[in-house]
């Protein structure tokens, strides 16, 4: 865009010319077009006498905002010409009296608007009324009189911007609303008063900076302009800075320029063309580095620039050459010319031509050098000893060190002697001058950390009076609640006692009514000869001895022994073997029986290293009898650790079906792992007698050994608490098949398709591959097989696409109609069919135990027949269902594959709804492809015409500025922006840096240190 030179504020379109000595004349000024005038305008009204009309004429000017220059030009016209420039301005007016021309109407405006964040649910043509909305603002904020500017900043409009700048979402910051937001803020900072009001702003650059993330180029251009001619006004430079330290942490990057260099490099999709994008970055770098305090301060342009040079930006700048634009090589040989001329000039100060930064060792024997024999350099050399010292560990917080003696030195650096901070402060409160001053006066240091620990002292023991009443008043008010609690419970006790007390009193009474009725009738039945002897008693009939099998005289172990796991032989068995041979009894008579006794006992015995305490503590602890295998009995302690339920808790869980829910799922099933055995049940019923005995696991297989059919209730349970889960497992899998056949049976998008697609067979396959009345539907998935022969990216399917979209636009709902295939193609029939078989054989073994344990006595507590007979109702319905759905959906899908011509007998769901499934996906990625060849196309189109038009444009920019006064002042802030966009901004250094080149090549010439310098286009 034309750069445009204003001479008047709130009528753009009246343009004043002050060219020449004579009086200048009214023409109209079209905002595109500087240069196209009208005719004049007559006044309609009679002129008032000069004296109104100077009054008149003098508060139209005060409205206009003009340079001092212009205000004297506008009161030199004559009153015939001030009239008509009145009453212009007048008819104005009255022809924009709507709504329109107050701020009121726009602040509300875009405050219904930031209060409807996102895009997403608005039509187009809202979305339009919105920028219209924005762009009449910015329109108005350029061409309204100063009084409109004044009223929408008394409103505080420049708030609601920024408010709507914050609070946008995704869609509406990738749209041309948020340009447009960009571009009123840009309007207001045209005027002197706006400006004024936008910088003042507390964060109001930061808002701005913010629309740096954004992928809409046209934002970026805006928005770096905007912060670029903000570097441009006194006291905006370091503004900026902070506004890019606010970015780092709002976009969360790892330096402040990060996303500048990386735009800059970008070269692929939308910017690989782009280069109004890498224009306005370079233009932004180059006024950061040369703005500022990078007018009179080398140091300080050096340090940024070092910023930009790590980085990467160099390499990037030599890509950006190959653009060939000329208003972009003008920036990149500005930046490049004052790099080497600030790094000609630093290398100066060690009487070198140049230094080379990247190089550690050149670095360091350059401050060697230059502290040698100074009273800097034992300070210099504890520094690099305690760096050694430097905790060195890529794990931790190593880099936080490092960053803060980085951060330390860049602020002696280019911190100003009166402690301002040129860049946004990386230590804040940390002033050089005054730490130095801290150095030099030992005394005052010292009285310093004195005061400071003091005043540490009496902050802590502030902190923990504060603590201590904090928790004073914490411990009283739990007090206060525990004891409304306590007699809130002891009414409640009380009120219980009182009944119990009344009824304990009554059975009492009755208690001893029956104890004398007792004693009455025991006196009454004793006899004589007194009560008789229980048998086996002395005096009494001895008990006949039973008849036993063959008895061996075996010695008896002191204690249990841990069993032998073997099976014995029958003694009807023995004659003729081996066995009668045999006799063990000489054995015993050889063996060490008690170091057997030892080593096998069954008791599991806690061994300590020191004989005493182990024989102190044997005589306080119980000794545990274990006869279960020890990995076994470790595992179920693990369990039953884990469960936290009691041996009685985990039974009547089991005998009520677990009404309580005191069982997980899985906690079930880890304890169908741990069912008794037959083996540990004979085990441990050789040892019932030494229950007390018995260890923890031997105790709870003991005990779950004695619930009748405790396997089977177990499994009973844990099918029970799994059915709902199994079944809401396989019934989506049905409906998956079942709605999958439905679509692909039903779908007219699917059936024009494939018409299209046959057509497109028979016409390009020739003898007995055409001629077709259908195809294989594998077929599909071939069709992106067939490229073009003009262009290999092109195949079948983009040009079906193509055709169908143009011809068939029904057909490109097929994606709604097919929805369900993507959850059918994940379907197998024989995983499916498995699932249902498991139910079904769980609900018959279920049914299976209801009917064994409604043969049985009920004991107490056990809730098993209620409960499962209710569960076996629901399930049997639940399963039935899925049942019916799942013939439903075979006879659906048999019927769906005999439609396209498939076997029934070999299809199956997954490969058939397989085959749908990867060729939507298919179209869906050629459809994305032909639109991305679309918008490539039509990028290359408006490429074209950008630079048509930018061609245009820079043959307005020559004449205008031809046109331009010689001493003509600007400040107006789009002039800085165009300034700054063209590079004229740079053109007094650009010329004093061209003037020096020859000088600095020359030097470079002659070292031998040279560094390579940048060919610059001119």
């Amino acid at each position: 865009m034309a750069p445009r030179k204003r001479s008047s504020r709130g009528i753009s379109f009246i343009f004043c010319c002050f060219r020449s000595s004579d009086h200048p004349e009214i023409t109209y000024r079209l905002r595109n077009d500087s240069s196209f005038a009208l005719q004049t305008m007559e006044p309609a009204l009679p002129m008032p006498p000069v004296e109104e009309l100077d009054v008149m004429f003098t508060e139209l000017v005060d409205e206009l905002d003009l340079t001092d220059k212009h205000r004297e030009a506008m009161f030199a016209l004559p009153a015939e010409k001030k009239w008509q420039i009145y009453c212009s301005k007048k008819k104005d007016q009255e022809e924009n009296k709507g709504a329109t021309s107050w701020p009121e109407f726009y602040i509300d405006q875009l405050n219904s608007m930031a209060a409807r964040k996102t895009l997403i649910a608005l039509e187009k043509e809202d979305e339009e009324e919105r920028n219209k909305t924005i762009e009449s603002l910015k329109t108005a904020l350029r061409t309204k009189p100063m009084r409109f500017v004044t009223r929408f900043i008394d409103l505080d409009g420049l708030s609601c911007i920024l408010n709507f700048l914050k609070s946008m979402d995704y869609e509406t910051a990738e749209s041309r609303i948020h340009t447009s937001l960009i571009g009123c803020i840009k309007a207001l900072m045209n005027n002197s008063l706006g400006r004024a009001h936008v910088l003042a702003h507390s964060e109001s650059i930061n808002v701005i900076a913010q629309s740096l993330s954004t992928e809409n180029i046209k934002t970026k251009v805006a928005v770096l302009e905007i912060m670029g001619a903000v570097c441009l006004v006194p006291g905006g430079h370091k503004k900026v800075l902070e506004a890019m330290l606010h970015y780092q942490k709002y976009a969360s990057e790892r330096t402040r320029f990060q996303t500048l260099i990386n735009d800059l490099d970008k070269s692929t999709g939308r910017y690989r063309d782009e280069v109004s994008l890498k224009t306005a970055i370079m233009s932004f770098i180059n006024a950061v580095l040369s703005q500022g305090a990078g007018v009179e301060s080398l140091d300080f342009r050096l340090h940024l620039r070092y910023e930009f040079l790590m980085l990467g930006i160099q390499p990037v700048i030599d890509k950006l050459r190959e653009h060939e634009n000329s208003t972009l090589d003008r920036h990149l040989d500005f930046f490049e010319m004052l790099r080497n001329e600030d790094e000609l000039e630093f290398a100066k100060r060690f009487e070198l031509v140049h230094i080379d930064t990247k190089s550690a060792t050149q670095m360091f024997e350059l401050t060697r050098k230059r502290l040698t024999h100074t009273e800097a350099y034992p300070h210099f050399m504890s520094i690099l000893h305690h760096c050694l010292q430097m905790p060195y560990k890529r794990s931790g917080n190593t880099v936080q060190y490092w960053l803060l003696l980085d951060r330390i030195v860049q602020q002696i650096v280019i911190q100003s002697d009166k402690g301002q901070d040129p860049d946004a402060t990386p230590l804040e409160n940390f002033n050089i001058k005054n730490v130095v001053r801290m150095l030099v006066n030992e005394n005052e240091v010292k009285q310093w950390k004195e005061q400071a620990e003091k005043m540490r002292k009496e902050h802590s023991e502030l902190q923990q009076k504060l603590e201590k009443k904090e928790r004073e008043c914490d411990a009283k008010a739990q007090e206060k609640e525990e004891m409304m609690q306590t007699l809130n419970k002891m009414k409640e006790k009380l009120e219980k006692e009182s009944s119990e007390h009344k009824q304990v009193k009554q059975q009492v009474a009755d208690l001893t009514a029956q104890l004398h009725e007792m004693s009455r009738r025991a006196i009454c039945a004793a006899g004589p000869g007194g009560p008789p002897l229980p048998p086996g008693a002395p005096g009494g009939p001895l008990p006949s001895p039973a008849l036993g099998s063959l008895k061996k005289s075996i010695p008896q172990p002191t204690n249990a022994l841990k069993s032998f796991n073997w099976s014995k032989l029958p003694e009807n068995k023995l004659a003729g073997t081996v066995w009668t041979e045999i006799d063990d009894a000489k054995v015993f008579k050889i063996l060490d029986l008690e170091d057997l006794e030892r080593t096998f006992s069954a008791y599991q015995r806690q061994q300590k290293e020191d004989a005493i305490d182990d024989t102190l503590s044997s005589r306080h602890k119980v000794k545990e009898l274990s006869v279960i295998d020890g990995r076994r009995a470790q595992n179920c302690n693990i369990l039953l650790s884990r469960l936290k339920l009691s041996n009685e808790e985990i039974k009547r869980a089991i005998l009520t079906m677990d009404e309580q829910e005191d069982l997980p799922k899985d906690m079930l099933e880890q304890l169908l792992k741990f069912v008794p055995e037959k083996g540990d049940i004979d085990l441990l019923e050789e040892h019932k007698h030494e229950l007390d005995r018995m260890a923890k696991a031997d105790r709870f297989l003991f005990e779950m050994s004695r619930i009748n059919h405790y396997q089977q209730r177990l499994q009973s349970l844990y099918f029970k608490k799994k059915f709902a889960e199994r079944v809401a497992e396989v019934k989506p899998k049905v409906e998956a098949i079942r709605a999958g056949s439905k679509a692909v049976l039903q779908s007219a998008s699917l059936q024009q398709l494939l018409e299209v697609v046959l057509a497109f067979g028979n016409y390009m396959n020739k003898g007995q591959r055409g001629n077709a009345f259908g195809f294989k539907i594998s077929s599909l998935n071939k069709i992106a097989d067939t490229k073009s022969s003009i262009d290999k990216n092109i195949t079948l399917l983009h040009y079906l696409i193509t055709i169908v979209e143009k011809k068939y636009p029904k057909v490109l709902r097929l994606h709604e109609e097919l929805r369900d295939i993507p959850q059918a193609a994940k379907v197998n029939m024989t995983e499916l069919e498995k699932e249902i078989n498991t139910l079904r054989s769980g609900l018959r073994a279920v049914e299976t135990e209801l009917d064994f344990q409604k043969s049985q006595v009920q004991q107490a507590g056990d809730k098993f027949v209620s409960v499962v007979s209710q569960f076996i109702t629901l399930a049997s319905f639940s399963f039935s269902d899925v049942e019916d759905l799942l013939m439903e959906a075979k006879e659906l899908f048999a019927k769906a594959v005999k439609h396209f011509g498939e076997d029934t007998d070999k299809m199956q769901p997954d490969e058939f709804f397989g085959i749908f499934d990867q060729f939507l996906q298919a179209v869906t990625e050629a459809k994305q492809e032909n639109e991305n060849m679309r918008r490539r196309k039509e990028e290359e189109e408006r490429r074209a015409r950008m630079e048509a038009q930018l061609k245009e444009q820079r043959e307005r920019e020559r004449k205008a500025r031809k046109a331009k006064e010689s001493g003509e002042e600007g400040g107006e802030f789009d002039d800085l922006v165009s300034a700054l966009r063209s590079g004229e901004v740079f053109d007094k250094d650009l010329s004093k840096l061209k003037r020096n080149r020859k000088r600095i090549t020359n030097q470079l010439a002659n070292s031998s240190r040279e560094r390579p310098v940048t060919k610059l286009n001119f």
